[in-house]
C-alpha cells in the first residue's frame, strides 16, 4: 500500500477534507500510506485521533462529544466494535440505539472527521470477556485466538458482517465515507508466544482475511511487531516516541496513547498530568510520528453489565480530555488543543521530509524538519528533574524539565508542553432534593422520601423449576453462560449430633472460590461474605457456623463482577465455587465438594423483570417500614428528573453493592462500600519523569466510586422509575441525585510563557506578536463572567479554587482583571508589568485568576 505522496501544504489537505464534507461524503477518497504518513488523495497527512466508544455513551450524546473532539483539534475518531452487543445470540444481530455503529460513524462524518474502525473483534477494552459473546465459548472444538478452524470461521463471519454493514451504508473512504483505517486483532503480539506456532499462523491468517475483505483502506495491527505486509504495525503505551515500524515503507503510528488509566472497584482513582501527556504527544511527532490516538478521548460509562476485568468499575472516565459526563476536562482538553494547533502549524514541514536530530547537551535534543522554505523544529529536554538552557541555531532557549518546545519556523517557540496557557476549571457535584411519590400519590421534596420506596425480597436459595442437580461443584461461567452475575449453589446435610465435624452445635465451614464475590447462608440466614480483588479474584472463606439437629441447608451465592478480558487464554479463566467446601471439627471433617448440589442461574427478581417498571409484579410491597441493611432486597421508587441540561448522577452512599435501573435501563453495577487502599496516593503528582498507571493516584481509603452517571436520554419528563437490587444491604433513603456543573474557571500564566497560540503569526511578522496573556472563557453559551474570586500578579501559588498570593502581589491585579473580564463571556489579560506594575523586580512573575460565570 505504499504510495508516492504529493507534498502539499496543510491548508490544501484541510481544503480536501472540507470538500469531502461539503460533498456529503459522496466523493471517493483514496487512502494509502508511505514511510512518513497516511496519504489521503495523494497528500500526506499529520493526524490527531481520539477514542470514543459508542456504547459507553448514548446517541443523544454522540454529536456533542464528537464536536468537542473536533474543537479540541482532532481529525479522527477511533472506536472498537463490540461483538458481544451486536450478536448476543449466534446469528441474531443488534445494531439499534447505543449499538447503532453506522449511526455513530455517520455522526462522525457529519462533523467532518475521519474514523478508525478497530474491528478486532477481540477488543480487550476492560470490556466483559474482551468483547467476545459467551456463546462463542460453547462451540464444539473451539479455541480462541489461535489457528483453530471453528474460531476462525466465527471470527471471519462477524468481521465480514461488520465490513458489509459499513459498505452497505457507504462508510468507507473508498466509497466517500469517513472510515480511513481498520484494525484486525488487538495487542495479539503481547501474548502470541503463549500460542506458539499456531498463534503465528493465526495472526498471518487474520491479516490475509482482513485484506481479502477489500475495504479500500489500510489495515493495522497494534502491538504486532511482525504484522505482515501490507498491514501497518502500530504502538500502544504511555510513550511511543521510540517505536519503529517493522518496515521502512510503513508510517510510525500510535493507536493508543493512554490519557489516564481505568478504575477498578477497590482501587484508588488514577490520573495523568496533562504536561506529561502533552510531552509524550510532542515527542512522538518530534521523532517522526504522524498519526497519534488518545485512548481515551472520552471514556464514558460501563452501562449494563459490560465491565470486564474482573472488578472494573462502572465509571470509565479514564481521566480523558472529555470526562465521563461529556464535559471538557480543563486544563487537559485545552492544553492538548493548543498542542494540536502547534503540531498543525508544523505540518507543511512534517509531511515534506524526514527529521534530522542533533544533541543539544545531556538529555536534550533538537529535531529539525526542513525542506526548501519550510522548517519546523522540536527542542526536547527529557531530563526528569532539571531545567535546561540550550543553544539552537545561535539562539538560547529555556527548556523546563520533561518538556518539548515546538518551533513552527525553526526560530520562535509557539508552545512548550510544560507551560499551560489553557484555563482550568473546577467541577462540582451539586446535590439536589429529588421529588418522590408518596403512598397517597402526593409529592414530597426531601431526598427520595422513605414513604416513596417499595421493596421486594429476593429469596435465599433455589426457587426456579429449571434448577439443575448434580454431584460435585460446577464452575460458574460454564454453568451460567454469563446470563446473570449470580449462581446459587445449594446442598443440605442431616445432623445427628455426634458427627466428627461438630464441636457441640458448631462446625468450621471452609469455602474456596475462584471469585468474584461470595455470600454464605445457613438455614436461610446470612453467615458471612467475602470478595476477591482486581489483583486476585480468589476467595477462601472460613468461619464457625451453627447447625441444628436434623436437616440443615447450605446456600452459597456466587457473583461475578465482569469477566476476564485480557491475557493469553483469558477465555478459560473461571469463576465460582470450585472447592473445596468442607465442614471440620475437632474429630474430623466432612468434604461436601462431591456432594449433590443444586444450581440456579440468576435471581428470581431477574426472571420476574423487577427492574422493568412497565411489568407489574405482586412481589412489590409498599410500606412505610421497609427493610434496610439486609442482603438480597429489591427497591423501587419514583423521582422527578433534575431540571436543566446538566449531567446527572446518583450518589449511592449508604448502599452496599448491586445494580441500578432508571426507567428499565441499567446504569451499571454500583459498589460504594468497596474502598481503595489507605496508601499509595500523592497530594500532588509531579509530571516530570516517566508515567505509570500507579504513579498518580487519589482517593486512597475512600470508595472507588460513589457517583454513577445517569444519561439524560434515560430520563423522561415528569415521573421516572428507579429500581435497585441490593446484594449486601443498604439504606436507599440515603442516596442522592446530583448534577455535574462547572464551579470556577481559572488560569495561571507566567511572563515566561509563550503567547497564546491563536496569536501566532509567521516569523516574518514577529514584530507584531504579542506577549503571554491569560484567557478565560465561560463554559456554557449565554454565560458571562460574574465575579473575580481571586486575582494576583506576582508570585501566586496553588491550584484552581485554592490560590494564594505568595510573597509579592500587585495591588492593581484585582481591579485590572475585573475591568477586563466582568460582564463578558471571555476575556484576555496581558501578563506584563506594564499592566500591573512590578511588585518584585528581577523575579519572573505570573498572573493567577479565579472567576465565576453565571
Amino acid at each position: 500500500m505504499a504510495a508516492t505522496a504529493v507534498l502539499l501544504p496543510a491548508a490544501a489537505a484541510a481544503a480536501a477534507l472540507l470538500l469531502l464534507c461539503l460533498a456529503g461524503g459522496s466523493r471517493a477518497t483514496n487512502v494509502t500510506y508511505d514511510h512518513r504518513a497516511l496519504v489521503i488523495d495523494g497528500v500526506r497527512r499529520v493526524l490527531v485521533s481520539g477514542s470514543i466508544h459508542y456504547p459507553r455513551s448514548t446517541p443523544d450524546m454522540w454529536p456533542g462529544l464528537i464536536q468537542k473532539a473536533k474543537d479540541g483539534g482532532l481529525d479522527v475518531i477511533e472506536t472498537y466494535v463490540f461483538w458481544d452487543i451486536h450478536e448476543p445470540v449466534r446469528g441474531q444481530y443488534d445494531f439499534e440505539g447505543r449499538k447503532d455503529l453506522a449511526a455513530f460513524v455517520k455522526a462522525v462524518a457529519d462533523a467532518g472527521l475521519y474514523v478508525h474502525l478497530r474491528i478486532g473483534p477481540y477488543v480487550c477494552a476492560e470490556w466483559n470477556y474482551g468483547g467476545f459473546p459467551l456463546w462463542l465459548h460453547f462451540i464444539p472444538g473451539i479455541k480462541f485466538r489461535t489457528d483453530n478452524e471453528p474460531f476462525k470461521s466465527e471470527m471471519q463471519r462477524f468481521t465480514t458482517k461488520v465490513v458489509d454493514t459499513m459498505k452497505g451504508a457507504g462508510l468507507y473512504a473508498s466509497q466517500g465515507g469517513p472510515i480511513i483505517l481498520s484494525q484486525i486483532e488487538n495487542e495479539y503480539g503481547n501474548i502470541d508466544s503463549a500460542y506458539g506456532a499456531a498463534g503465528k499462523a493465526y495472526m498471518r491468517w487474520a491479516a490475509g482475511m482482513a485484506v481479502s475483505l477489500d475495504t479500500g483502506v489500510p489495515w493495522v495491527m497494534c502491538q504486532q511487531t511482525d504484522a505482515p505486509d501490507p498491514l501497518i504495525n502500530t504502538c500502544n503505551g504511555f510513550y511511543c516516541d521510540q517505536f519503529t515500524p517493522n518496515s521502512a515503507a510503513k508510517p510510525k503510528m500510535w493507536t493508543e496513547n493512554w490519557s489516564g488509566w481505568f478504575l477498578s472497584f477497590g482501587g484508588a482513582v488514577p490520573y495523568r498530568p496533562v504536561e506529561d501527556l502533552a510531552f509524550a504527544v510532542a515527542r512522538f511527532y518530534q521523532r517522526g510520528g504522524t498519526f497519534q490516538n488518545y485512548y481515551m478521548y472520552h471514556g464514558g460509562t460501563n452501562l449494563d453489565r459490560s465491565t470486564g476485568g474482573p472488578f472494573i468499575a462502572t465509571s470509565y472516565d479514564y481521566d480523558a480530555p472529555i470526562d465521563e459526563y461529556g464535559l471538557v476536562r480543563q486544563p487537559k482538553w485545552g492544553h492538548l488543543r493548543d498542542v494540536h494547533k502547534a503540531i498543525k502549524l508544523c505540518e507543511p514541514a512534517l509531511i515534506a521530509t524526514d527529521p534530522s536530530y542533533t544533541s543539544l547537551g545531556p538529555n536534550t535534543e533538537a529535531a529539525v524538519y526542513k525542506s526548501g522554505s519550510v522548517c519546523a523544529a522540536f527542542l526536547a529536554n527529557i531530563d526528569g528533574q532539571t531545567d535546561k538552557t540550550v543553544t539552537f541555531n545561535g539562539k538560547m532557549y529555556k527548556l523546563p524539565a520533561w518538556s518539548v518546545s515546538i518551533l513552527p519556523d525553526c526560530k520562535n517557540v509557539v508552545l512548550n508542553t510544560a507551560q499551560i496557557n489553557s484555563q482550568a476549571t473546577s467541577s462540582e457535584m451539586r446535590y439536589l432534593e429529588a421529588s418522590a411519590v408518596a403512598l397517597d400519590g402526593s409529592f414530597t421534596t426531601p431526598e427520595l422520601a422513605v414513604s416513596g420506596w417499595s421493596y421486594a425480597i429476593e429469596p435465599v436459595g433455589i426457587t426456579k423449576d429449571n434448577a439443575l442437580t448434580k454431584a460435585g461443584l460446577m464452575e460458574q461461567i460454564n454453568t451460567t453462560a454469563d446470563a446473570s452475575d449470580f449462581l446459587w449453589y445449594s446442598t443440605s446435610i442431616t445432623v445427628q449430633g455426634d458427627e466428627p465435624y461438630l464441636n457441640g452445635s458448631q462446625s468450621n465451614l471452609l469455602v474456596n472460590s475462584l471469585g468474584h464475590v461470595l455470600q454464605v447462608y445457613i438455614n436461610g440466614k446470612i453467615a458471612g461474605s467475602a470478595q476477591g480483588s482486581a489483583s486476585s479474584s480468589l476467595i477462601s472463606w472460613q468461619k464457625p457456623i451453627t447447625l441444628v439437629p436434623g436437616k440443615n441447608k447450605i446456600d452459597l451465592l456466587s457473583a461475578t463482577v465482569g469477566l476476564s478480558n485480557y491475557g493469553a487464554f483469558f477465555d478459560l479463566v473461571g469463576a465460582g465455587i470450585t472447592g473445596p467446601v468442607k465442614l471440620s471439627g475437632p474429630n474430623g471433617a466432612l468434604d461436601l465438594s462431591s456432594a449433590q448440589w443444586t444450581y440456579q442461574t440468576g435471581l428470581k427478581g431477574e426472571d420476574l423483570h423487577l427492574y422493568d417498571p412497565s411489568e407489574a409484579s405482586p412481589e412489590w410491597v409498599s410500606s412505610n417500614a421497609y427493610p434496610i441493611n439486609q442482603p438480597l432486597i429489591w427497591y423501587k421508587t419514583k423521582f422527578t428528573a433534575p431540571a436543566g441540561d446538566d449531567p446527572v448522577a446518583i450518589d449511592f452512599t449508604g448502599m452496599g453493592k448491586g445494580e441500578a435501573w432508571v426507567n428499565g435501563q441499567s446504569i451499571g453495577r454500583y459498589w460504594p462500600t468497596n474502598l481503595a487502599p489507605q496508601s499509595g496516593c500523592v497530594n500532588s503528582c509531579n509530571y516530570r519523569g516517566s508515567y505509570s498507571s500507579s504513579k498518580c493516584l487519589k482517593k486512597c481509603g475512600q470508595p472507588s466510586q460513589t457517583l454513577y452517571h445517569v444519561p439524560r436520554s434515560f430520563l423522561q419528563p415528569g415521573s421516572n422509575d428507579l429500581v435497585l437490587f441490593e446484594q449486601f444491604g443498604g439504606d436507599p433513603s440515603k442516596i442522592s441525585f446530583v448534577t455535574r456543573q462547572t464551579g470556577s474557571v481559572c488560569a495561571q500564566v507566567s511572563e515566561a510563557h509563550p503567547a497564546q497560540i491563536d496569536s501566532w503569526i509567521s516569523s516574518q511578522q514577529k514584530m507584531q506578536r504579542s506577549g503571554p496573556a491569560l484567557r478565560l472563557e465561560c463554559p456554557k453559551e449565554g454565560q458571562v463572567i460574574s465575579s473575580i474570586k481571586f486575582a494576583s500578579f506576582g508570585t501566586p501559588s496553588g491550584t484552581c479554587g485554592s490560590y494564594n498570593h505568595g510573597e509579592c502581589s500587585s495591588t492593581q491585579a484585582l481591579s485590572v482583571v475585573q475591568e477586563a473580564c466582568i460582564g463578558v463571556s471571555s476575556c484576555s489579560v496581558p501578563v506584563s508589568s506594564n499592566y500591573f506594575g512590578d511588585p518584585c523586580t528581577g523575579v519572573t512573575k505570573s498572573l493567577a485568576v479565579e472567576a465565576a460565570c453565571s
